[in-house]
């Protein structure tokens, strides 16, 4: 049974994250653990003045989102699968990464599911929005939902990579699963600004992923483009793409597509699934 965190701050962009991960696992039996994290900032948590009781917390903290949890359990009741499907509420307050790490250690999460809000707000993840930190800065496989993305099945999985550092089994796992619990076509997507050949390691990183998924159906695609975000832009219009992966590993490869700065024509951050992929420390 696979165990899901869907952090929540109430919003409508948090809500059509839980739609979409209801209906991507719509046929496993999962545990969804719904996690709202109130945030004490920096200033009141070192501020020496500042004394926070049990009771103080309880009653300023836990009781009202406590009673937020409760009302959206009993809407995500009306659309969840009772049959595959368990619910577990939990409230904490302090640090936002620090509550998300904790849980992923004490409840074996095995994928986050975070919502966020288009273009404009994963510009602003360069300077610490909660997706943002999350997919930087937690080592768990993590789906990052925009505002616009509505489930329709998995036809076909984008996986842009500079072929660099891929040979590791287990950080890929969670891709392979997809596209065979699926049955979707995986495109693999190079982008080269410069024309100039792969070195040893991207050939050795792309013959990797070649024998990896040589029983599923994935085919590779060679692009030149000076300006990386517009070639997976073209490339996921063209396609219709449903999902993109990414192996968080390198960042600067990474960043140039979730976090660029240039966000006007770039409509894959609001209607496109992000599947977020982290090298394992085994």
């Amino acid at each position: 049974m696979k165990s899901v965190l869907l952090p929540t701050d109430f919003s409508e962009n948090s809500w059509n994250a839980i739609e979409y991960a209801l209906e991507f696992l719509k046929r496993e039996p999962c545990v969804f653990y719904l996690l709202h994290v109130n945030t004490m900032s920096n200033a009141i948590l070192n501020d020496p003045t500042y004394i926070s009781t049990e009771d103080v917390i309880e009653e300023v903290y836990v009781k009202p989102s406590k009673v937020k949890l409760h009302k959206l359990l009993k809407r995500i009741s009306k659309i969840s699968d009772k049959d595959y499907h368990r619910f577990y509420s939990i409230v904490d307050y302090g640090f936002f990464i620090d509550s998300i790490r904790r849980q992923i250690e004490e409840k074996n999460i095995d994928l986050i599911v975070m919502g966020t809000k288009g273009a404009s707000g994963l510009k602003k993840i360069v300077i610490g929005s909660n997706a943002g930190d999350v997919v930087v800065k937690v080592k768990c496989t993590t789906l990052v939902v925009p505002e616009n993305a509505v489930y329709d099945g998995i036809s076909e999985v984008a996986f842009p990579t500079d072929f660099s550092s891929h040979n590791n089994f287990e950080t890929l796992k969670p891709l392979v699963d997809l596209v065979e619990e699926r049955d979707s076509k995986l495109s693999v997507l190079h982008v080269n600004g410069s024309n100039q050949s792969l070195n040893e390691e991207q050939e050795n990183g792309k013959e990797f992923i070649k024998d990896l998924f040589g029983e599923y159906e994935h085919k590779f695609f060679f692009l030149s483009n000076k300006k990386l975000e517009d070639a997976v832009q073209c490339f996921t219009e063209s396609r219709e793409v449903d999902m993109i992966a990414m192996v968080a590993k390198n960042l600067n490869y990474f960043q140039q597509i979730l976090f660029h700065s240039r966000v006007e024509n770039i409509t894959y951050h609001t209607n496109i699934p992000f599947l977020v992929l982290h090298e394992t420390t085994n």
